[in-house]
């Protein structure tokens, strides 16, 4: 967002240039990215985390520049006409707006308008101010050039008092048309099924139960905390005007905008956490820079409607954690006075030495503990003041177990050409149905309904970033994560480590023999997926283990036929196949793309294989052809099972070297031709023991459903 520095230095005499004050706000967090324009038209472009909404604004930072240098900050003052007499007429003279305290915290004013909060947890506190008798007109041009420096188009004295308002000091107000609202009430609610709003862009919006609305005795008349309504919006002709400035619960603000895809100045505000006790000054404001631009009196004094107090309970700060944490070369009056600076009152407690029962102020809602107030100390201290340290360590060093089998992992596939990548550990509710079983674990605060759970797959986060390669042109994609996943374990969470893969089918294409055609058609998908499930078995060939075998108890989010799990000495380590259709499709991913996840849990209960040196055979080897048909029910898994069990040590490899299907093939069966390898290490073999070994798999072979070939 852009501030403009004059603002800014309105509310506090800066005692340096520019350039420093850029580079001081930004070593406290309060970011400036860059800088535009001269003089008093000098503007930050300001980066404010999502924690701090109260230094959105211009009092806001000009509150951290006072803190930093230990200045005074002016507070906002505001005055407006005073409410019209018995005579309906004003004195056109002014006077002080009263305190915050002093506000009515009745439900009307003198002319009866009644304000009734229905949705308590929604809206903690509404204030409201009637203005009669204006004129809407152009904004002064003092008004329109400083929204303009900050990027806000001038509409009419109404909706720029508040706006300007709003980046002054940071809370959010609208302004109703009086006399289009009906029943002389505002109620505060839940929409009813069925309800309408047409918002101010011109939408009308279907209304559902759960959207925080503001309503006149009839009818919706504005989404709280996102936009206000068409129907009752400030025009030329307005004369009387209700202006609203109210604390709406940031969840309640949020999901309203979500559902109708809304994001408004107000709804970034309100989201974040408004000021609560900001609500009558900003409604003060208002009213007093509308009736000096357009005339009119207020109609009674402003109605302040609390439905329940936002009054965050005081944190113990202790001085011991402090210096524990920071370092003892902090003093408590130092600690104090920071505090102090940033609004924070310290009450001694009398039951204990150095410690503080410190009261939060109401625009501070991101403080919430110890640690919080220790953090805002360090950061005005300086954090370039702490000296170097190593945390104190008084146990003993243990390697990580499992360090040398990640890392084996990890220079596997990069060998194999895959590149490693980072995803979100969040995932949406649609993510976790689609490709996890395992209990969610949700969040209390997500950052968006699509990063509401924590990841139960790797997958979701690997398919969002093959498509954003894919989106670019980057069609040729390897990638590989390591990461943790999350589920719900009783009362408490389970993590566990897992790898993902994934590869396109132009990646794939690229390590096809030389001379093979690189388009779309020059393999088919088996010969993709054996490259793939060639990978997957260099990369398991790194650990110990007495079989390996492959069946067809995959996810359903691969494809059926082309995905297999793999199971190292009986247990599965892996799935992996090519991605189903129509999950691609939903992602609208339309390269044939190809996954593998590696249970690490279970491989990693396998040792790394040691390498070894063995000299080559001396004596030479014989090989044997056997050709079967097979029905299509027999996998390859069945054969090497039944050719593992006859336990012929001399038998080097088994491997099949052609698939037939069609011609004089049954539609159900299938041709096989494999080959066998035998090889002594102490002599050379007889031709009998070939045959009787070669006799013995024909017999094992037969024995699952196979005949053989002539």
């Amino acid at each position: 967002m852009k501030l403009s520095v004059q603002w800014i230095r309105e509310f506090v005499d800066i005692p340096v240039d520019d350039r420093r004050l850029v580079e001081d706000l930004t070593s406290v967090g309060i970011a400036v990215e860059g800088i535009s324009g001269e003089g008093v038209n000098t503007v930050f472009e300001m980066e404010i985390g999502t924690n701090r909404p109260d230094a959105m604004n211009h009092h806001g930072v000009a509150r951290e520049a006072a803190a930093l240098y230990g200045v005074p900050l002016k507070s906002i003052e505001a005055s407006a006409a005073k409410p019209a007499d018995s005579s309906g007429k004003g004195n056109g003279t002014a006077e002080a707006v009263p305190s915050r305290s002093e506000l009515s915290r009745g439900r009307k004013s003198s002319n009866d308008f009644e304000i009734d909060i229905d949705d308590a947890e929604g809206c903690a506190r509404y204030t409201a101010q009637i203005v009669r008798g204006l004129n809407i007109e152009a904004s002064p041009a003092n008004v329109a050039s400083r929204l303009a420096l900050v990027d806000q188009r001038s509409i009419n004295n109404a909706a720029d008092a508040s706006n300007y308002t709003l980046w002054e000091m940071g809370h959010p107000t609208h302004a109703f048309d009086l006399d289009l609202l009906e029943g002389g009430k505002i109620i505060v609610r839940r929409a009813r099924q069925g309800e309408t709003l047409k918002t101010l862009d011109g939408i009308d919006r279907k209304l559902s139960p759960d959207d925080l609305i503001i309503a006149d005795a009839n009818r919706p008349v504005a989404l709280a905390g996102v936009m206000g309504g068409f129907d009752t919006m400030i025009t030329e002709r307005t004369k009387n005007i209700l202006i609203e400035s109210a604390w709406f619960d940031p969840v309640a603000v949020r999901r309203t905008a979500k559902r109708h895809g809304m994001h408004t100045d107000a709804s970034h505000r309100f989201e974040r956490g408004a000021d609560y006790g900001a609500a009558p000054l900003a409604c003060a404001l208002v009213a007093q820079r509308i009736t000096e631009s357009g005339g009119g009196t207020l109609d009674g004094v402003a109605i302040d409607a609390i439905a329940r107090e936002i009054d965050q309970a005081p944190i113990v700060l202790r001085t011991s954690q402090v210096q524990r944490i920071l370092g003892g070369s902090i003093e408590t009056h130092s600690i104090i006075a920071i505090l102090k600076r940033l609004g924070f009152e310290l009450i001694p407690e009398p039951s204990a030495q150095a410690e503080f029962s410190v009261r939060i102020p109401t625009w501070r809602l991101d403080v919430e503990r110890e640690i919080d107030l220790i953090e805002e100390i360090a950061r005005l201290y300086g954090y370039n003041k702490f000296a170097n340290t190593l945390p104190a360590f008084s146990g003993a060093v243990v390697d990580n177990p499992r360090a040398a089998k990640h890392a084996k992992v990890r220079s596997s596939l990069l060998a194999l050409g895959y590149n490693e990548a980072v995803s979100l550990t969040f995932i949406s509710h649609q993510d976790a149905e689609a490709f996890s079983s395992s209990p969610v674990i949700e969040l209390a605060n997500p950052l968006s309904e699509e990063a509401s759970l924590m990841r139960s797959s790797l997958v979701p986060g690997m398919l969002n970033m093959l498509a954003y390669n894919l989106n670019r042109g980057m069609e040729s994609v390897r990638l590989f994560e390591i990461g943790d996943v999350y589920q719900a374990a009783g009362a408490g969470t389970a993590e566990h480590t897992r790898i993902c893969l994934a590869a396109t089918a132009a990646a794939m294409r690229r390590d096809l023999p030389q001379g093979e055609v690189l388009d779309r058609k020059s393999a088919s998908e088996l010969d993709l997926f054996r490259l793939f499930k060639g990978d997957i078995e260099t990369l398991l060939r790194a650990f110990e283990h007495k079989a390996l075998c492959f069946d067809s108890e995959t996810a359903e989010h691969y494809k059926p036929g082309r995905s297999a799990r793999v199971l190292m000495d009986g247990r599965a380590v892996a799935q992996f196949g090519e991605l189903h259709s129509e999950v691609a499709g939903g992602r609208k991913i339309r390269e044939q793309v190809f996954i593998a996840e590696l249970f690490t849990d279970k491989l990693f209960e396998h040792d790394l294989r040691d390498v070894r040196y063995r000299p080559l055979p001396r004596f030479p080897a014989v090989e044997r052809d056997f050709s079967f048909l097979f029905s299509d029910a027999v996998t390859f898994g069945k054969v090497e099972h039944a050719i593992d069990s006859l336990q012929i040590s001399e038998l080097r490899s088994f491997v099949p070297v052609e698939i037939f299907r069609g011609g004089s093939v049954a539609a159900s069966q299938y041709s096989i031709l494999v080959r066998a390898s035998f090889q002594s290490l102490e002599r050379t073999l007889r031709e009998d023991e070939v045959a009787e070994w070669a006799s013995k798999i024909v017999d094992a072979l037969k024995q699952i459903g196979g005949t053989q070939r002539a």
